[in-house]
């Protein structure tokens, strides 16, 4: 049985519960801004009739059984089932790196979880799929409450590794889920950049909301190493050994030109895209995150 607090630990769920206020307001949106009202009588699809009672809204009583009955009855709706969201988290081997308190995967998990748990919360249903070169474990979607530990049980990975083809895991989760909904994609993106936003692009052409969580060390994005250095490639045996100092300018170049591409790639394509450190406090990603999801529509 998989550890829950592992990635649920207590001190940040409680800073985490705090979101809630937040989250209420976006009952009707959370996300992605797809689920219609949790009250009945604002989805299109009929559930049956219930004797008027007074305090009913008028707007909800069927005229027509009037007519024929000389009774009044109102017109209940069944729930149309709440906003659909899939977690996809990237499991391959260079998420393992990490010079701080949690490795990338450690991080990408904790946040993924941490919103699945703000999902359900809100009874919305969560699902998803971790990945390296394929898929390594799917994730039914579902709403109920103790789901949060088939969502754990799928991120708790005995090892992250192997490389991961982006694209191919994008075109699988748009198969495997086909009904629209929100795609939160949790990786460092460590692949071809082209075919990744191909991919992307893919999601949004069946309809779905995007999300990017670029996940990222402080070392990758500063680049501060010092004296004589050896560098392992996670997934792969290349070796390099090397005074870094030398290789800065040419590796922020390179990371620059890398970050731009998949910024303006998914402004292009109309994703959401958040790059985030692994020194970033989760409540604060989430709270940002959050409130730039307020007020906005669902674009599609």
């Amino acid at each position: 049985m998989p550890d829950s607090k592992r990635f649920l630990h207590p001190e940040a769920i409680r800073r985490i519960a705090r979101l809630e206020i937040r989250a209420r307001h976006i009952v009707e949106g959370f996300l992605s801004g797809m689920h219609r009202s949790p009250y009945f009588g604002q989805s299109i699809e009929f559930l049956q009739h219930r004797q008027y009672t007074p305090g009913d809204d008028l707007r909800h009583v069927d005229w027509q059984v009037w007519a024929r009955q000389d009774r009044l009855y109102v017109k209940q709706y069944e729930e149309e089932t709440n906003m659909r969201c899939h977690l996809l988290v990237d499991c391959s081997g260079s998420m393992l790196y990490g010079d701080g308190h949690l490795s990338k995967y450690e991080y990408a998990c904790t946040l993924a979880a941490s919103l699945a748990w703000l999902i359900l919360r809100q009874q919305d249903a969560v699902g998803g799929m971790t990945f390296d070169a394929g898929v390594r474990s799917r994730i039914p979607v579902k709403s109920k409450r103790n789901h949060i530990m088939s969502i754990v049980k799928a991120l708790d990975v005995d090892r992250p590794q192997d490389k991961t083809q982006l694209f191919d895991v994008f075109q699988r989760a748009a198969e495997t889920f086909p009904r629209r909904g929100m795609m939160i994609v949790v990786s460092d993106l460590f692949a071809d950049t082209e075919t990744t936003l191909k991919g992307l692009q893919l999601l949004r052409q069946r309809g779905h909301d995007v999300m990017v969580f670029h996940i990222m060390d402080d070392d990758e994005l500063d680049f501060d190493f010092d004296g004589p250095t050896r560098f392992e490639d996670l997934e792969s045996d290349s070796v390099l050994n090397c005074n870094p100092r030398a290789l800065r300018d040419g590796y922020m170049t390179a990371l620059d030109e890398f970050l731009d591409t998949v910024r303006h790639g998914c402004a292009r394509i109309m994703a959401d895209y958040a790059l985030i450190r692994t020194s970033d406090p989760l409540d604060a990603v989430l709270a940002h995150y959050l409130s730039n999801r307020l007020g906005m529509h669902h674009r599609n």
